[in-house]
């Protein structure tokens, strides 16, 4: 597939090995608490996790884009039955930023069972359908309008039989849900990343993700530029990567004279995906929308919200709910199973 979408194998980085390429994320509420879902291993008949790999759930609680607690998700070699040893650990302050930090270990088992902790966490890694819709047709088109420069026209799309591109394939999910009452903050942000063990000793960040899409809308398919952006830190984004969005957006809402201001509306973009990490207001409803940005739902027209964010404009994927695989559950783990 020439055309990589949302963060589905983004950069030659994550296509090294597909089991550490976050496709995406999701952050809502969940039955008892608050749900964390990273997706990897996109387009996939779904294999295992990778047993020297990181997999980390980051949490900012005071505003900073820094994490201030990190859940880690490490797994073993698979069995033969498939499954995979696992054990999810808790680290907090500085040592929520420090891979080398031992952390607290709230619980083991294996993949595929629904796991719980005594203070209501509760943690599930397995196969599932993935999630995200998108028509190919329309991303091609607005990231040839924002990357490319080229002219955007959406008459020229062809919407008489819209396919959603990742019907039938699965990702590997970790699913992970905390207690509301765990956080000692009204609001938090949360974004994903996964990281490598290295033959020198350490650790290599891979990939990491919050907002969909911002690679494939900003950096060129295979460019350095997108390993570069999985490897850095939200708190960079503004200064690292805010001047070329900038530059991206206003020419490309220019074009399609879609804002009297484009460098207005270009500094607005910039704002509100920079840092890159995904806000949410605890315990309340998640909603990835165009009034406004809470968290991410699973059955969230997310593409849609960033189209329109980027070039001003209504950009209809021409799908609806029967392009999906399969419908999200309303009990934990959420996800609907492999297809």
């Amino acid at each position: 597939m020439e055309l990589i979408m949302s963060h589905h194998l983004d950069s030659p980085l994550a296509r090294q090995d597909p089991r550490l390429d976050i496709s995406d994320v999701y952050l809502f509420r969940g039955t008892i608490g608050t749900t964390f879902i990273i997706n990897v291993n996109p387009l996939s008949g779904a294999g295992a996790f990778h047993p020297e790999g990181r997999y980390e759930f980051k949490i900012d609680t005071d505003g900073d884009a820094v994490e201030d607690r990190t859940y880690c998700v490490t797994f073993g070699e698979r069995d033969s039955d498939g499954r995979q040893a696992l054990e999810l650990s808790r680290l907090d302050g500085e040592d929520a930023r420090d891979r080398d930090a031992a952390g607290t270990v709230l619980l083991r088992g294996t993949t595929g069972t629904k796991l719980g902790t005594q203070s209501g966490a509760r943690l599930w890694a397995g196969p599932a359908a993935d999630p995200f819709s998108i028509n190919g047709a329309v991303v091609g088109a607005v990231r040839e309008a924002v990357v490319d420069g080229k002219s955007f026209d959406l008459t020229a799309i062809d919407y008489e039989q819209p396919a959603n591109l990742f019907a039938g394939t699965n990702v590997n999910a970790i699913v992970l849900e905390i207690p509301d009452e765990d956080f000692e903050a009204d609001a938090i942000g949360f974004w994903g990343t996964t990281a490598l063990a290295t033959d020198a000793g350490g650790w290599r960040q891979i990939n990491r993700c919050a907002h969909p899409l911002v690679n494939t809308l900003f950096y060129p398919d295979g460019s350095p530029e997108a390993s570069d952006y999985n490897t850095t830190q939200p708190s960079q984004d503004r200064d690292l990567y805010g001047p070329l969005v900038y530059d991206l957006v206003s020419q490309a809402v220019a074009a399609v004279h879609t804002s009297d201001d484009p460098g207005a509306h270009a500094s607005r973009v910039v704002d509100a995906i920079f840092p890159d990490i995904l806000r949410y207001e605890i315990g309340t409803s998640a909603g990835f929308g165009f009034a406004g940005r809470n968290g991410r739902g699973l059955a969230d027209c997310a593409p849609e919200v960033m189209f329109a964010l980027v070039l001003n404009k209504a950009v209809p994927l021409g799908l609806d709910s029967r392009s999906n695989t399969a419908e999200p559950g309303r009990s934990f783990p959420y996800l609907a199973p492999p297809v």
